[in-house]
């Protein structure tokens, strides 16, 4: 399963940088220089005037042609050359990218890595996005309420989006008072909500 860890964003700067929205609680290490991240298909912004770039898996990417109407293509991997945070983003300087026309065509890409490389965290209380995402969401009287569709990660706490039986969503904070238990092995989420909460 592919993860997405982070969505390029605008140019910072002359040279190639690009700011990225951080989607991983462990930006230091997703982001460290000569960490090579796939990326996204489908997830390429339209081309951009005057720039190319290989796609083949490893292939540094070269300067942005000066020839006009050349599609761009966003690398199937790009290698992380320097990161940093600035003003609460993360500033990343990929290989091959040496330019702002060519750190623009990237812009709304997503970086992706594989399930299988996250290690699970040590904390028997914490988890990653992609464990939660398709667990049955049940009360503690068992009435199965329906499944965990995807997590949104808000700046009070973290959400469970609960994708109910007839279609609709429904957010749940993801807060001991109200999910007492994650049953991994079970494939299941309890959840005692309180009144009128899956009704908003």
């Amino acid at each position: 399963m592919q993860l997405v860890v982070g969505r390029i964003g605008k140019p910072h700067g002359v040279r190639g940088e690009v700011t990225v929205e951080v989607r991983t609680d462990e930006p230091e290490a997703r982001f460290a220089p000569g960490t090579v991240l796939r990326t996204e298909p489908g997830a390429t912004p339209p081309p951009a005037r005057n720039t190319v770039l290989r796609t083949e898996p490893g292939a540094t990417p070269p300067p942005a042609s000066d020839e006009p109407g050349v599609p761009f293509r966003v690398p199937a991997e790009l290698t992380i050359e320097e990161s940093r945070f600035h003003q609460g983003r993360v500033l990343i300087a990929f290989e091959g990218i040496l330019d702002r026309n060519t750190a623009e065509a990237l812009r709304g890409t997503l970086l992706v890595v594989d399930s299988a490389d996250v290690t699970p965290p040590d904390d028997p209380e914490e988890f990653h996005d992609h464990q939660l995402v398709g667990l049955a969401v049940v009360t503690p009287a068992g009435e199965r309420l329906g499944e965990v569709a995807r997590i949104d990660h808000a700046p009070s706490s973290d959400l469970l989006v609960l994708r109910r039986p007839e279609g609709r969503t429904a957010l749940i904070p993801f807060v001991r008072a109200i999910v007492p238990e994650v049953d991994l092995a079970g494939g299941r989420v309890i959840v005692d909500p309180p009144a009128g909460l899956l009704d908003l």
